[in-house]
This record gives C-alpha cells, structure tokens and sequence, in this order.
C-alpha cells in the first residue's frame, strides 16, 4: 500500500471513528435539541427572515425593512442583521445571556455610525422587551424601549425613542416571514 493510500484510509477510518461516536450511545443535550442555550430558546420561532413594510405618509417613498434572525456562536448567541431600503440604513446585532449580569443583554452596530447596546426582558413564551443605550447618534436619540411578540407567522414590536429628552409615541410594525435577502451596499 504505498503511502498515500495509506494515509487516506486512516483519514476515513478515523471520519468514520468519530461520527460513530458522535451518534450512538449519546444523548443530546438541550442546546443540541433547540439550538440555543436554555436562555436563548425562546427565540427559536423567531429565526428566518422577515420583513416589514413601515407605515408612512401618502406621498412619501416606501420603507421596507428586511430583518434576519440566526443561531450564532454555537448556540450561544442569536444574531440579527437588517437593512432597509437595499442598504440606505443597517445594523447587525448579537443577544447573549451574561452569566455575571445574569441577564440577557445584546450589543447593535449599525451603518449610521451610532450603536447600542442593552438588555432584554423576556415576558413570555413568544414576548421579550428590549431597553437600549445609544451611543453616537446624531438625531437626538439616547434611549430605546421595544417590545416584540411573535404571534405565529408574524412578529408584532412596538418601538419608542428617547429623544431630546421626550419619550416620542410608540411606533407598531408588523414583520411577515419573507424569502427577500438583506442588502448592505
């Protein structure tokens, strides 16, 4: 058998080795059930793509935000990125339990050069409520208070801004699941 034969057999004997291992006599363990740490698997549900088109006033052009949600980091963290209008505006998000916080808290970059970075607030099975910090923000904003529901194929978040130091009134979107990609330029 010359060498290379050799060392290919060993490889494939070796793969073969470790994924009989992996799935026999093991039982799986809750993060390999849902996917997420046992703080995350609320957000299950909330995974895929989704989109928003946001109410504006008759005359002004569309806004549609196209949002998509994902395991990370092993299940221990839920990413979301999104964009809106193809790219005019984004942001990328990572939402992890802190085990010192003992709470869930997630950090938002966006492309308008302001992040925030926060906590969440499960309510429910399908509800949580997010408290932000912004940073950086050139319109006034400080603060950010939401809260989301996932309501079986759509996802409900009702969304106020502290800015210039006033509360503005809720704004409410509605989210539907949707197959369009999300666009950064």
């Amino acid at each position: 058998m010359t060498t290379v034969k050799l060392i290919s057999t060993l490889m494939l004997c070796t793969f073969i080795s470790l994924v009989t291992f992996a799935s026999h006599g093991k039982t799986p363990t809750p993060t390999e059930q849902t996917g997420f740490v046992k703080e995350l698997e609320m957000f299950a549900g909330y995974l895929g793509t989704w989109e928003s088109n946001f109410a504006v006033a008759e005359g002004e052009r569309p806004v549609i935000d196209v949002t998509r949600w994902e395991r990370a980091l092993n299940g221990k963290a839920l990413k979301t990125i999104h964009s809106i209008n193809n790219g005019e505006y984004g942001g990328e998000s990572y939402i992890f339990f802190d085990h010192d916080k003992q709470a869930l808290v997630f950090y938002y970059f966006t492309t308008a050069n302001f992040y925030t970075q926060g906590s969440l607030e499960i309510i429910d099975d399908t509800s949580f409520a997010a408290y932000e910090d912004v940073t950086g923000n050139e319109n006034g904003i400080t603060k950010v208070k939401s809260t989301s529901k996932l309501m079986g194929e759509t996802i409900s978040v009702s969304t106020s801004y502290l800015k210039n130091g006033q509360w503005t009134k809720p704004q409410t979107r509605t989210y539907v699941r949707s197959t369009k990609d999300v666009i950064f330029k």
